[in-house]
């Protein structure tokens, strides 16, 4: 199988996720008890009530047995590069164990850890979606009550994290006993980690949609085509005042490609009039793929 420079940058975005979501397991969510779903939450409880089995070793176990359960019930649904995901982290986590052990909270301020815990597990988790991978865990228990139940993967999702995140109520660092701060902290986490993704996602796949009006459309295009590798729709239009007619122009692309697009546009055609727009999600060639 050939390796291009896409699949290397893929690889190389995927285990930087993985890394963020480790640290942010590791020095922030476990310290605190912060249980705010995933297989890292149940680790975390787990370690909890049996403290002699660390936090690492939990999630290694319980990922390979979902992993096993996956690829059983689900087969290739549940995919190579969950596999990894899920057992990389585990690994890293451990490593973390031992080289930097962690034992308390690293400060006395539970909400600024808990505002990183989110930050760093969302933008982790965000990057492995944009990826086309999952960290596995939990989100093979929604796989399998998807293709059984009538539920769909994020109501399963939300239900299995909520359990998860309610259950810290009952927990404190010296083994089950109320504990009222951290329940609400992992529930505020784990509504707070569903935006943050959500709006990670949505800044990953923003694109920028043009609108030019132009007399010097020819060169444009083969801009468009030669370096910005797009294509683009025109069309014929005819000013409401002037009544001279103009061609337009209309074509997606990244942000990056739009910040050279747009200088380009000027240095043709200083009097081009351009509409530009945020677009939060593009289907078809050369973008994602449209998929349900």
């Amino acid at each position: 199988m050939k390796i291009t420079s896409d699949k290397l940058k893929r690889f190389a975005f995927l285990n930087f996720g993985i890394l963020l979501m480790s640290v942010g397991i590791y020095f922030f969510k476990n310290p605190n008890g912060f249980a705010t779903g995933g297989v890292s939450g149940i680790s975390i409880i787990l370690h909890n009530v049996f403290p002699s089995i660390t936090t690492a070793t939990y999630m290694l176990v319980i990922n390979a047995l979902l992993i096993i359960i996956g690829l059983i019930c689900l087969g290739r649904e549940c995919g190579i590069w969950t596999v990894y995901c899920s057992l990389l982290m585990s690994f890293e986590t451990w490593l973390f164990e031992l080289i930097l052990p962690i034992y308390v909270p690293l400060t006395e301020y539970p909400l600024l850890e808990l505002v990183y815990a989110v930050l760093l597990t969302g933008i982790g988790s965000a990057i492995i979606f944009k990826c086309k991978a999952s960290s596995g865990g939990t989100d093979i228990i929604a796989l399998i009550l998807k293709k059984h139940t009538s539920m769909n993967v994020g109501t399963a999702l939300l239900c299995t994290d909520f359990i998860i995140a309610a259950s810290t109520f009952f927990l404190t660092a010296d083994g089950i006993s109320f504990d009222a701060q951290t329940g609400l902290f992992s529930l505020l986490g784990l509504f707070a980690k569903v935006f943050v993704v959500d709006d990670i996602i949505d800044s990953i796949n923003l694109c920028k949609s043009f609108t030019i009006i132009t007399t010097r459309p020819d060169e444009i295009e083969e801009f468009i085509k030669r370096e910005i590798k797009h294509s683009a729709t025109t069309y014929e239009a005819q000013g409401s005042y002037s009544h001279e007619g103009r061609r337009v122009i209309m074509t997606v692309c990244r942000r990056s490609e739009a910040i050279r697009l747009r200088k380009k546009v000027y240095e043709i055609d200083p009097h081009a009039f351009m509409i530009i727009t945020k677009t939060s999600e593009i289907l078809g060639k050369g973008f994602r793929d449209n998929v349900n």
